[in-house]
């Protein structure tokens, strides 16, 4: 059974840095491309960085770039998102999920991944 779990997520000031784990299991992590998302409260869930250890494609998208960075352990089959100086703006539940594929056929687009965990709570505030 495939499956995702986030954690790392939690109340932190702006500037700061956070990094979040998804492990996953039920399916072998160097065949699948690997999505971070994140939804704030009355927004759609946004795309924010795919890996996929196929061709060794990495995405992100441009709201994160420079701060972001994923990263993989396959002994671990976990999936990171080292994110540095957040800001309120990335206030969000921020969810992991797989899809089949590489990452530029999928373009961070949601609608290509899954199955979805239940996301681990991201806040940034002073």
């Amino acid at each position: 059974q495939v499956q995702v779990v986030e954690s790392g997520g939690g109340l932190v000031q702006p500037g700061v840095s956070l990094r979040l784990s998804c492990d996953t299991s039920g399916f072998t992590l160097d065949l699948y491309a690997i999505g971070w998302f994140r939804q704030a409260p009355g927004r759609e869930r946004e795309g924010l960085s795919c890996l996929s250890s196929a061709d060794g494609g990495i995405d992100y998208a441009d709201s994160v770039k420079g701060r972001f960075t994923i990263s993989r352990d396959n002994s671990k089959n976990t999936v990171y998102l080292q994110m540095n100086n957040l800001k309120p703006e990335d206030t969000a539940v921020y969810y992991c999920a797989p899809a089949r594929g590489v990452c530029s056929y999928h373009k961070l687009g949601s609608r290509f991944f899954g199955p979805w965990g239940q996301g681990t709570q991201v806040t940034v505030s002073s």
